[in-house]
């Protein structure tokens, strides 16, 4: 027969060594985090190695060949660069001279056209100068001769040639000389038989006029 401390002191040795008992490891699975796998081999290792030096050669560092290609691929993008750019350049000179020739071009033919169509009308404006000098432009024909003289100004024609002028071949067609004159120091337009006109700088007709020159000529 046994004591109540007895049984006691029994139950409580046994609850210790249920606590203390260890686990059997379970088959296959791997050491834990941070421990030597008890079970890996050489062979094991090895390719551990051989993935980083896989590794190294992908990711790693450049190697002097790469790094000329590199250079070699950058001078080439900067040379085709400058290529361009010169060629875009030399676009857009050659169009902003294109639009200038155009413009040009255009302009002389508007005053071609316009020189076809005024010439004409030089002839019944000289016809009102003579008929203005003798005070036969009033009344009806004065309102006529002013209104088409308004038209051919709005158009480009303009007149030039007025006494006292200095004589000048390239707007001025000397008709005769009128002998010196003490009061001029060059060749002066005396007298205006018919008035020059103009387009723009384009001379339609010179001014007929009579000279005298300088009395020390």
């Amino acid at each position: 027969m046994t004591s109540p401390g007895s049984e006691s002191f029994g139950d409580a040795a046994g609850e210790m060594a249920n606590e203390t008992e260890v686990e059997a490891p379970v088959e296959g699975a791997s050491a834990p985090a941070g421990q030597p796998d008890a079970d890996a081999t050489p062979d094991d290792h090895a390719e551990e190695i051989s993935g980083v030096d896989n590794w190294l050669e992908e990711g790693g560092p450049l190697e002097p060949q790469d790094v000329a290609e590199t250079e070699q691929v950058a001078a080439s993008a900067e040379v085709q660069l400058a290529e361009r750019t010169a060629d875009l350049q030399r676009l857009q000179a050659e169009y902003a001279n294109y639009r200038k020739r155009v413009d040009r071009d255009r302009q002389v033919v508007a005053e071609n056209a316009t020189f076809r169509v005024l010439a004409p009308i030089i002839e019944v404006l000289d016809t009102i100068d003579r008929a203005r000098e003798h005070g036969e432009v009033e009344g009806g024909f004065k309102a006529v001769a002013d209104q088409l003289e308004g038209v051919v100004a709005n158009l480009g024609l303009t007149r030039f040639g007025t006494p006292g002028d200095a004589f000048d071949p390239n707007l001025h067609e000397a008709l005769s000389h009128l002998g010196t004159d003490a009061d001029v120091t060059v060749p002066t337009c005396k007298h205006i038989a018919k008035a020059g006109y103009k387009i723009g700088d384009r001379v339609v007709r010179a001014a007929q006029v009579l000279v005298v020159d300088p009395a020390d000529a």
